[in-house]
């Protein structure tokens, strides 16, 4: 009787302690928890935020003057000829951003179109060249009508220059010294009076005149 009784009350004890875990888990004691010292705070963007944020950050345009510099006065008579473009070659045959003939080349030491019209740097040295000996064709006539006024146009040494390149400078020659009587037109109607005009005023002088300009050696084997 007395082994009943101390294991019903063996019994009552456990079960007690059994539910008395479940009824103290509500009641748990999370203050060791707290994370006290820890920053917890987030910055979440708005809208606001973030259209500017995905905004194209806005760039600078920088347009380089040249002026009527030398390198001005090669760049316009560049445009006009070709709009600056080395690879072009026209219905006529003509080379290049400065639309030169293959006679003109062989002139000047280069002997090779292909090479010519694939080299950028050899078209620039052919222009130097070639406006090199033009000024020294027409050094005098520079001298003597450089501020005079035929047909209304002013003269300078750029624009006789620049006509040079459209015409040659022997038809240059008879225009000045004719007084504008004896003209010239290219295949599209270009005048030299009007080369004259439109390449009026730019400094020229870093052009030496050279009755022999060529490229250099090295310009001419590439």
């Amino acid at each position: 009787m007395k082994k009943n009784i101390v294991g019903l009350f063996t019994v009552l004890i456990v079960t007690a302690l059994f539910f008395s875990g479940f009824t103290t888990k509500n009641n748990v004691d999370l203050s060791s928890y707290i994370l006290d010292d820890v920053e917890m705070n987030y910055n979440v963007p708005n809208e606001e935020d973030m259209i500017m944020y995905t905004k194209p950050v806005p760039t600078t345009n920088y347009t380089l003057f040249l002026g009527k510099s030398y390198v001005g006065f090669k760049e316009a008579l560049g445009f006009k000829e070709s709009r600056g473009d080395y690879s072009i070659i026209n219905e006529f045959g003509y080379l290049g951003k400065y639309q030169f003939a293959s006679a003109t080349l062989r002139m000047i030491g280069i002997y090779n179109p292909d090479s010519f019209i694939n080299d950028s740097r050899l078209q620039e040295e052919a222009f130097t060249a070639y406006t090199a000996r033009n000024k020294w064709i027409l050094r005098r006539d520079i001298k003597r009508f450089n501020g005079k006024y035929i047909n209304g146009v002013k003269v300078t040494e750029s624009g006789i220059l620049a006509a040079a390149h459209l015409a040659g400078a022997g038809n240059v020659k008879k225009y000045l010294r004719s007084g504008g009587a004896i003209g010239f037109s290219d295949a599209f109607g270009t005048s030299i009076g009007y080369y004259l005009k439109k390449f009026s005023g730019y400094d020229t002088s870093f052009i030496l005149p050279n009755r022999k300009a060529k490229v250099a050696k090295i310009a001419k084997v590439l």
